[in-house]
């Protein structure tokens, strides 16, 4: 393994390219603080350097909390934001540290959506290196063939709206504002029913997203996605 003065990249650093694309978006980030030591540790179990825009966010940001924290980019951990990128995927995408993941998540909704890179394990034959989408309302991984990179610009510029259109009721942003980033929305009837195509018909509860993960998780495995 690297070490961290072998990941930190003083002379081309590339939190200077994420700020740019936060300044020049059209969507509201709130860029969390971090912690130096937790930083650092987040990095060197990640073993990406900080001249790429994933090192960079890890190594300088608590996180993002995107579009009024609808979006959560993960980084080294926050108050708001209590999970690290290489912490949250311990026991999913890979089991014991130094391991090879055969994907990485990268971010998550509040209504359960997830973001990983594809390693291999999402779709064996395509799209590796892409950012796929678990999408509640379907329990499928689908590939939005875009780059790391390009998806934290899409949380900059992108059309979060158009997005999400189908998933956000009203008054989405009170609700979002009452719950942390270690939280999400389990929607009853769920999202990928008949009876919860309806977003605003339907109840919907703050849950442990880890609790969220797993159940989805469950769900997809048993219905033989």
């Amino acid at each position: 393994m690297r070490t961290l003065n072998e990941l930190i990249n003083t002379k081309e650093p590339g939190w200077d390219l994420v700020q740019e694309w936060i300044n020049a978006g059209s969507n509201p980030i709130d860029i969390l603080p971090k912690e130096q030591a937790r930083a650092e540790q987040a990095l060197y179990q990640t073993q990406v350097t900080t001249r790429s825009p994933m090192g960079a966010i890890i190594y300088e940001t608590g996180g993002l909390l995107v579009d009024h924290g609808w979006i959560r980019v993960l980084g080294s951990g926050h108050a708001k934001l209590d999970r690290t990128l290489p912490g949250w995927n311990e026991g999913k995408s890979f089991t014991q540290s130094g391991g090879q993941p055969g994907f990485l998540l990268i971010a998550d909704d509040v209504i359960g959506g997830f973001f990983a890179i594809n390693n291999g394990a999402l779709a064996p034959q395509e799209g590796i290196g892409s950012v796929f989408y678990f999408a509640p309302d379907t329990l499928e991984w689908e590939n939005m063939e875009i780059s790391y990179s390009d998806f934290i610009s899409f949380c900059c510029t992108g059309d979060i709206a158009g997005f999400y259109e189908a998933f956000r009721w009203h008054g989405w942003e009170n609700d979002v504002a009452k719950i942390n980033g270690a939280q999400a929305f389990s929607s009853y009837p769920a999202l990928f029913t008949k009876e919860g195509k309806d977003i605003n018909a339907i109840s919907r509860k703050a849950v442990p997203i880890e609790e969220l993960w797993q159940l989805q998780m469950d769900l997809k495995q048993q219905m033989g996605h």
